[in-house]
Formats: structure tokens, C-alpha cells, sequence
């Protein structure tokens, strides 16, 4: 593929879709580390329902509606969980399973009865994303990316998550070391001083705002699997948490490069007439590379062990 084909075609959606992995691989090794892999799944599972209702309030899929959306109903969330632990008596995981499925499933059905066939939202949309459709077609060859009226013309999606990804690593960067503190032990982080429980919520608001920034263009598919894989594949390959982190980020590159390439290509290296999903396919293509971690990592007989600090 030439540029002047590869650039408007495929560039925009390869970007976004490794700022998108990156962005959710990062806070997930900390989410992995602390045995709270599945807050990603959660949190996507959540993220549909009130972007639903901020948008059927407000009429736009603008950022911060869709902010506000998803934070208001991580409260709602919250709550319920602790009324049914609470009421019920069962322990937090279950409430967590109950009420997050059952606000992912109400999101769905709002979906259904509502009319959203004048914007780009729909359950198709929620799940799959629209990474495949964010083309530039201002775009002429290489020569673009040094044009401004062009350059004017990208994707808004491109921007919004190269943002949402300087910030968590921003974050990251500025509270390492009490996170990594933390996380390894979290009685002798509160001895020092540090608020382990406003820093692990800060963790969790973090990785939604990532979920939030990545659901428009790339659905929740790819938001629950960048939160794992990555992190989880690149616990498998060290002991040591500066190098995960540099695995993850590879790793989440690799999946969101390769996976975009071969769901246009691989079909029809083998024959198929159509493309695949671009969000299944790098979801997939994370799960091999975990796969393929669990089976030959120089770590995988350590799964379960302590990370060194």
C-alpha cells in the first residue's frame, strides 16, 4: 500500500488504536499487580449506561457529556453495590457482578428503544467501536502530516486519546512512587504516610477517564482487553515492575498494530472475500500474545509470586 493510500486509510485508526491499548495498559498493571484486573471490565461495563443517558439528555456525544455520563453512573454503581452487600450479605465480588451487568444490559436496552440513528451510537457502535470508519480523507501521502490545513482535518477521536494518554502518563509519572509503594504493601505505604485509599480510587477515576476517552472510537471490546492482557502478559516475562511496564506498553502496540492490519488483510490471505472487526481482532490477537506468554514467559512458573519493587 502506497502512502497516498495508507495515510488517509489506515494511519488514523492504527494511531488511535495503539493510544487506546497504551493508555488502558498503563494503569492496568497496576490494577493487575493489586488483584483488581477486573475494575477494567467493570468499568466498561458501566461507561455504556451513562453515555447513554448523557447523551439522550443532552442530544450530543460530546467529551464532556460523556464524562459526566460515566462518572455519574460510577457513583450509581458504587452505591448499589454497597446497598446490596450491605442488605444482602454477600460479598463484594457478587455485588459487583450483579450490578455491573445489570447496568451494562440497561444500557443495551436503552440503546435499542432509543432513537440514535442520526449520531454513531448503537450496540454494534458500544461494542465494536468505530475505529475502521476514522479515515483522513484530507489526507494526500506523507506530505500531509506537514500540512496544517490538512492536519485540521483529522479525526477529533486521534486527538482526544493522545490527550487521554499523556495524562495517565502523566500520572503515572507523578505518582509512582507512592503507587508503586502501595501497591507492593499497602500497610507499609499508610505507615509512611500516604492515602492509600484516595490513591487507589485516583487509580480507578484514571483508568475510567481512559475507558471514557476510548469507548466512541474503539467500544468496550478493546477497553476490557488492553486493561488485562498487556499487563497480565508482561507480568509473565519479568519480576520487575519498571520493565513490566515497558512489556505491557510493547505488547499493547503489537496487539493494536498487527491486530488493524490483520483484520483488513488476513481474510483475504486465506481466501475471504470480506475484512473482520478491527476491535475483535486486537482484542484476539491480545489474547495470544497472553496465551503465548502463560506457555513460554521466563516467569510462568511464578505466576502468583510477589513483583519485586
Amino acid at each position: 500500500m502506497s502512502g497516498e493510500e495508507f495515510v488517509p486509510l489506515s494511519l488514523v485508526p492504527i494511531l488511535i488504536g495503539t493510544f487506546t491499548a497504551i493508555a488502558c495498559a498503563l494503569p492496568g498493571n497496576f490494577l493487575v499487580l493489586r488483584k483488581q484486573a477486573l475494575i477494567g471490565d467493570a468499568i466498561s461495563h458501566v461507561v455504556l449506561p451513562g453515555i447513554v443517558v448523557a447523551f439522550l439528555v443532552t442530544g450530543t456525544l460530546g467529551t464532556w457529556p460523556m464524562m459526566i455520563g460515566a462518572g455519574l453512573a460510577a457513583i450509581v454503581a458504587v452505591i448499589l453495590i454497597e446497598a446490596i452487600r450491605r442488605l444482602g450479605r454477600i460479598e463484594t465480588g457478587a455485588a459487583m457482578g450483579v450490578v455491573f451487568t445489570s447496568m451494562f444490559a440497561g444500557g443495551v436496552l436503552l440503546l435499542e428503544r432509543s432513537d440514535t440513528s442520526t449520531v454513531h451510537l448503537d450496540v454494534e457502535h458500544a461494542l465494536m467501536g468505530n475505529l475502521e470508519s476514522l479515515i483522513w480523507l484530507d489526507a494526500d501521502g506523507w506530505a500531509s502530516l506537514l500540512d496544517p490545513v490538512a492536519l485540521a482535518e483529522l479525526p477529533p477521536e486521534l486527538m482526544r486519546i493522545f490527550l487521554t494518554l499523556l495524562g495517565v502518563s502523566a500520572f503515572l509519572w507523578l505518582f509512582w512512587r507512592p503507587l508503586k509503594i502501595s501497591t507492593f504493601d499497602e500497610s507499609f505505604a499508610e505507615g509512611l504516610g500516604i492515602r492509600t485509599g484516595a490513591l487507589g480510587m485516583a487509580l480507578v477515576i484514571v483508568s475510567a477517564i481512559a475507558a471514557v476517552a476510548a469507548f466512541d472510537a474503539v467500544g468496550s471490546i478493546i477497553v476490557i482487553a488492553m486493561f488485562i492482557c498487556p499487563p497480565a502478559a508482561a507480568r509473565l516475562m519479568t519480576d520487575r515492575l519498571e520493565t513490566q511496564i515497558a512489556w505491557s506498553v510493547g505488547f499493547a502496540t503489537v496487539s493494536a498494530v498487527l491486530g488493524y492490519v490483520f483484520a483488513g488483510y488476513g481474510p483475504l490471505w486465506f481466501g475471504g472475500d470480506n475484512a473482520v472487526s478491527a476491535a475483535g481482532m486486537i482484542a484476539t490477537l491480545s489474547g495470544v500474545i497472553l496465551a503465548l506468554a502463560a506457555l513460554f514467559g521466563p516467569k510462568r512458573s511464578r505466576i502468583g509470586a510477589p513483583t519485586e519493587a
